[in-house]
């Protein structure tokens, strides 16, 4: 994740950098920790400066967006993650140093931080129509997938006689070896241009199919020989129906754009009065706040 979203919990975030004293954190046959001692050490190692710089920017972000960012959009990011793991996700976590309730943590962090790059960064005419180009609405697709070239042949050669979907469905179920689907008759769950699911060439061959229409030739790709057939493509249609989509897109972009974060985050602070009272600490933020150049998406 990024590096405002700290991914592994591999540094404790329980210390609080206010009131550190004389509390034992720990007690060994050679002496005590105490809160100010691991305070100190921790202060000077570089995961403990980024575990500050990100607790400082929560504070700002949730003041700044914490009305944007409901609990309930947090909790259906995580079902997400939960379904696509399946029964590996508490493996995940653990493996990541992570619980549910720092997991959920750091969703609401990207998600606050997604709202301050919605609310600094202007999207210019420019960013729209370049993003037009590699746009796709959501399509629909059922597919066959064959190992072999010779099997794809005769799955094209029934569909030459009845491309119906109904008979694209019986044909998926009889040669498909896609197991998941193939029961579905080889239908997929939609999918816009911003899948990273399947690849190019697949996504190319779909996108310019219309409605009843299959691939006439199989689709090559590293999985085997793909069959295609458009279920639902409602059509590109013109940019200014799509102005919405068009700039998730782009935040989605502007999200693994380091520039735009560091530009971002660099407002974000200098509008929230941060004042370091440690003076050992007082430039952990120096890089961000002098930053000066403009964030915009063109």
């Amino acid at each position: 994740m990024k590096k405002w979203l700290i991914a592994l919990a591999g540094v404790l975030l329980t210390f609080t950098l206010a009131g550190c004293g004389s509390k034992t954190v720990a007690t060994t046959s050679g002496g005590k920790i105490t809160e100010s001692q691991y305070y100190s050490s921790m202060k000077g190692t570089s995961s403990g400066k980024q575990v500050l710089q990100q607790m400082i920017l929560n504070k700002v972000l949730e003041k700044d967006y914490g009305d944007k960012v409901s609990t309930k959009q947090v909790t259906k990011q995580y079902n997400t993650y939960k379904s696509q793991y399946g029964s590996s996700f508490s493996t995940v976590l653990t493996q990541n140093g992570l619980t549910t309730k720092t997991f959920k943590e750091q969703l609401r962090s990207n998600l606050l931080l997604k709202e301050a790059v919605k609310d600094k960064v202007k999207i210019t005419d420019k960013a729209l129509k370049k993003q037009w180009k590699s746009y796709e609405p959501e399509v629909t697709v059922q597919h066959i997938l064959v190992a072999k070239s010779a099997t794809a042949d005769k799955v094209l050669d029934a569909l030459k006689k009845d491309s119906s979907q109904a008979n694209f469905t019986k044909l998926a179920k009889e040669y498909s070896t896609d197991t998941t689907t193939k029961n579905k008759g080889g239908k997929l769950a939609a999918f816009d241009n911003t899948n990273t699911s399947y690849s190019s060439k697949f996504l190319t061959a779909a996108f310019k199919l219309k409605n009843g229409e299959y691939t006439t030739s199989a689709v090559k790709t590293s999985n085997g020989y793909e069959i295609i057939r458009m279920i639902k493509n409602p059509g590109k249609g013109k940019i200014s129906d799509h102005t919405a989509e068009l700039k998730k897109q782009i935040w989605d972009n502007d999200m693994s754009d380091s520039t735009v974060l560091q530009n971002v985050v660099s407002k974000v602070l200098k509008g929230g009065n941060v004042s370091i009272k440690d003076s050992d600490l007082k430039d952990i933020l120096s890089s961000y706040l002098s930053t000066s150049s403009s964030s915009s998406s063109n």
